[in-house]
């Protein structure tokens, strides 16, 4: 099992449940892997592939970058957007994910 994989399964544990106020849901494309979180007052669930075409945060980025910030804590910088490593529609919902699975 590949470490993206293993953030996935183990993202529905993570969740801070009481943070939002309404169902949200985020498609992320790491490399060639597709993911798609939901997440709702109360829960979090991630499932493999692209399951929904109306996702309120789509987040395109590198493997690399994805499992540095996660496994290893990497705070993004503004050159790795700028230089397309990281790629949102909602910057402001991507930062969110913060909160929800309480990473500090």
């Amino acid at each position: 099992m590949s470490d993206i994989e293993k953030i996935f399964q183990q993202m529905p544990s993570r969740y801070v449940s009481g943070k939002v106020d309404r169902e949200l849901i985020y498609y992320f494309s790491i490399g060639a892997d597709k993911w798609t979180v939901y997440i709702d007052p109360e829960k979090c669930e991630a499932k493999k592939g692209k399951l929904s075409n109306s996702a309120d945060c789509i987040v395109k980025i590198e493997p690399k970058l994805f499992t540095d910030m996660v496994l290893r804590g990497k705070k993004p910088g503004m050159m790795d957007i700028a230089r397309g490593k990281i790629k949102t529609n909602d910057q402001k919902l991507l930062l969110k994910m913060v909160q929800f699975f309480g990473i500090a």
